[in-house]
């Protein structure tokens, strides 16, 4: 494992009017490093489309994967894709992001407006090597990463994005580039940055898109881990060994709940300093503050909400700005596992808490593991690399 960590997101609007994108992304990893991402568009909208971009994007980040070169891809796709009766073609275009090892990167690309790349807050104009595949016009870039590279693939619905089903010719991949230059700068995450993009896209249709729109983002940046103690041990004799593993622990440090955050303050032989200064939202419960600890929250209760706001980050992201701004126990945990963390690791008691057994509480999990097999399942999704530990 090299301390370059690679922060992946992607979002869809769909054609007007279609259930289904046209568009997918589909995300392999073949290690803890190394990962393949394809971004396919299928021909025209719709369910053909879905079906065409899904099978596409599924095949090739699989056999890529696999080590299996794009000669043998793109022939494979060829010939197993059903053929387009409209279009006399087989496949979708597709754009490959193949990341080895946090090292280089291998970008493929097929009649997709080509990926922005952006290296020193400047955009960066990379080789490209024209390769004729299947007779098909196809450009191969290897290049090597740094920290806070940012690539951004997109289908065709993004450039010339325009209202009342007409094209916008003022809106190009060149004014793209311009566009999430500055925003790339803000230091936005992969996925905030792409939903940047599509909502914009959005906005210039008019609300109405005449073509499904898709961008993805991955963007370079050194490993940040963070660390969460939830909950006291089953056994008490090993409060120590579980504080002094917890402490050790490189990063940033997070205690939840009250009885462990007592626990906590013991082996740092600090007060637990309960605050006043907090936004309460009515449903999170306040923090508290141990010097030596980063955050103090609440257990169940703010675990409950970070996992609400997880489950819509990785959808339509559309609590963003409630979570991102907020200042209650919950929002500062999302701010640090969702824009900071690439490690989170769990320190997870197994002490039962009586309270939880309360059918009444109004808890999406009743104990502790739940909450945090749930969250995990959550971060992964997000692309972070996530330990749980158990005590």
């Amino acid at each position: 494992m090299n301390e370059l960590f690679a922060d992946i997101g992607y979002k869809s609007i769909n054609h007007i009017g279609e259930q289904l994108c046209g568009d997918h992304v589909d995300v392999v990893q073949q290690d803890e490093d190394s990962t393949v991402i394809v971004l396919a568009d299928g021909l025209g909208s719709g369910v053909k489309a879905s079906i065409l971009s899904t099978l596409t994007s599924k095949i090739i980040s699989t056999m890529v994967a696999q080590g299996i070169s794009i000669d043998e891809c793109v022939a494979t796709i060829a010939a197993t894709l059903p053929v387009s009766s409209e279009h006399g073609v087989a496949y979708s275009t597709f754009t490959i992001i193949h990341l080895k090892h946090n090292q280089t990167a291998e970008l493929i690309q097929y009649d997709n407006p080509h990926i922005i790349m952006i290296r020193d807050n400047d955009l960066y104009d990379y080789p490209m090597k024209e390769m004729n595949i299947e007779g098909k016009k196809i450009y191969h870039t290897l290049v090597r990463l740094r920290e806070d590279d940012v690539f951004i693939a997109m289908s065709d619905g993004c450039p010339h994005a325009g209202p009342d089903r007409s094209y916008n010719t003022d809106w190009k991949r060149e004014d793209i580039a311009d566009f999430m230059l500055a925003m790339s700068i803000a230091g936005y995450t992969a996925k905030s940055l792409c939903t940047i993009l599509v909502d914009e896209c959005e906005r210039l249709y008019g609300g109405t898109p005449i073509d499904d729109a898709t961008a993805c983002v991955v963007r370079i940046q050194k490993r940040k881990p963070i660390n969460i103690l939830f909950g006291p041990p089953a056994n008490r004799d090993d409060c120590n060994r579980m504080m002094s593993l917890f402490f050790s622990k490189r990063g940033k440090h997070i205690v939840c709940g009250g009885t462990t955050a007592t626990i906590a303050a013991e082996w740092l032989n600090k007060p637990v300093i309960y605050s006043t200064d907090f936004d309460n939202t009515g449903d999170v419960p306040p923090m508290s503050e141990i010097e030596g600890v980063d955050l103090v929250t609440e257990g169940a209760v703010t675990m409950s909400k970070v996992i609400e706001y997880a489950e819509d980050y990785a959808g339509d992201n559309l609590l963003y700005d409630i979570w991102r701004f907020g200042k209650d126990g919950a929002c500062c945990i999302c701010q640090l596992l969702f824009e900071e963390a690439t490690d989170v690791n769990f320190f997870v008691g197994r002490a039962m808490n009586p309270a939880h057994q309360n059918a009444d509480l109004p808890l999406s999990f009743n104990v502790k593991m739940s909450l945090v097999e749930e969250l995990s399942k959550h971060l992964r999704k997000m692309g972070k690399h996530v330990k749980i530990s158990y005590y």
